[in-house]
């Protein structure tokens, strides 16, 4: 029985569509990503190139999607994003022909990654302009990303006091058994024998106890400056915790417990997400391991971001101080922050309550009794299918589970920069889901009249 096959000749030539928007589909994610970007103020970028020297460079709108779309298809490496303008067909169609090497791609994500990252705020804009933004229902919580640093490479204090101390016995000798070698080589060939460079060993402990010591001036200063701020009597006299750490490959990060119960070295990343379809309105990196005292400050953001308040704010029991809710009930927000953390069997059984909390109720009381009644374990429970898959997102799709530069500055742009394609991409699914449409959002983002969705 003969088989028969299609053609298959890989030497075949074949003529590719003349113009690259017939290269993919139409309703490709590249053309979106595309055409959204042609709508942004990169006013901030263009306006850096205030000097002609040498060879032009690459058109700042080319580069700025390359990046944007690597982020909202998990390529952020300019190495990746280098191979994939030569070898992915959606990189191909926004190059139009250019190859940025991976340098060009780093040197200009570093020097404007500040303008970069303040694109989250016109992407927010513009998903509020397609209805996806309520503000009804935010919900708030953390997650802990990889810095790009070996939590191997930190130390703590108390362990720089004896390192230093071992360094300098070392250095010592070093140069002791140096000098006695000098020595018997002057006695041998005469004083005018050209000397030899130090020996590699006694370099490379000079170099350790010189980092060391930077480290341990740094944990020190840092210390002075907390007592000075706390008021102490004697600040100068301040001096750090035997288990205060610094980091010799980023200083800035910190070690953390992260979500699978394992340390890392990185940092701790903000999201408060709104509840109508998962658009993050607002977000921050920390130093701080824990969330105590972060509350408020990721409402006012989303604050900041989107111009109006949220409705109603849901945390966990990381979140929780008493000034904080207090502070959001002033603000006439509907909190609804965990107490104390509980567990989920816990939570299940626990007894539902009815009507207003008993008359002089402390503040923790008052919010046990409200997540006991039926609207309130409703509301708190939005929260596990508001922010806590988004996170997950930010690590699996966006690819955002170690961040590439070093420094708090850095990487929070860097997040940010993360959280626009997250918006970017939740914008385009909603436009093919039907629930708004690409060119009503995209002439409004124009124009500036507020779009009206599909949906209504």
């Amino acid at each position: 029985m003969s088989k028969t096959f299609r053609p298959y000749d890989p030497d075949q030539l074949l003529v590719l569509p003349p113009s690259v928007r017939e290269w993919l589909p139409p309703d490709h994610l590249v053309y979106f990503v595309s055409d959204v970007i042609d709508t942004l103020d990169l006013s901030r970028i263009y306006d850096s190139y205030d000097e002609e020297r040498g060879f032009p460079p690459y058109h700042p709108l080319l580069m700025t999607k390359i990046i944007l779309y690597g982020q909202v298809v998990g390529v952020r490496s300019s190495r990746k994003i280098q191979r994939a303008c030569l070898e992915d067909v959606g990189f191909r169609v926004l190059c139009a022909g250019a190859s940025p090497d991976f340098r060009t791609i780093s040197d200009f994500r570093k020097r404007h990654l500040k303008a970069l990252a303040d694109l989250f705020t016109q992407v927010l804009q513009l998903c509020k302009t397609a209805g996806l933004v309520k503000l009804g229902h935010v919900a708030i919580d953390g997650t802990k990303v990889k810095g790009n640093a070996s939590k191997h490479k930190a130390m703590s204090y108390s362990r720089m006091v004896e390192e230093e101390k071992r360094l300098r016995r070392e250095v010592e000798r070093l140069f002791a058994q140096a000098a006695a070698e000098d020595a018997e080589e002057d006695r041998r060939f005469g004083k005018d024998s050209a000397g030899e460079d130090l020996p590699e060993e006694l370099r490379r402990r000079e170099s350790r106890l010189k980092k060391i010591q930077e480290a341990k001036a740094a944990l020190e200063a840092k210390a002075r400056e907390e007592a000075e701020a706390a008021g102490a009597q004697k600040p100068e006299e301040a001096k750090p915790e035997a288990k205060a750490q610094r980091n010799f490959t980023d200083p800035e990060s910190r070690i953390m417990l992260g979500s699978e119960k394992a340390f890392v070295q990185g940092y701790n990343a903000q999201l408060a997400v709104d509840a109508e379809h998962q658009i993050i309105v607002a977000e921050d990196v920390v130093q701080q391991s824990n969330d105590k005292n972060l509350l408020v400050r990721m409402v006012e953001a989303v604050c900041d971001r989107v111009g109006e308040a949220p409705g109603a704010v849901s945390a966990d029991a990381g979140y929780w101080t008493e000034a904080d809710v207090e502070r959001l009930e002033w603000y006439e927000i509907d909190a609804y922050v965990a107490p104390e953390k509980v567990r989920h069997r816990e939570w299940r059984e626990a007894p539902r309550t009815e009507g207003p909390p008993p008359e002089g109720a402390s503040t923790k009381e008052r919010m046990r009794h409200k997540l006991r009644t039926a609207e309130g374990r409703a509301q708190y429970d939005r929260r596990k299918v508001t922010v806590e898959p988004v996170c997950g997102q930010m690590k699996d799709v966006i690819g955002l589970r170690q961040f590439l530069l070093r420094g708090h500055e850095n990487v929070r742009g860097e997040w940010r920069l993360g959280c626009t394609a997250h918006n970017l991409l939740k914008l385009y699914r909603a436009c093919r889901a039907g629930v708004t449409s690409v060119k009503e959002v995209l002439a409004a983002a124009k124009t500036g009249v507020e779009a009206v969705p599909a949906t209504a």
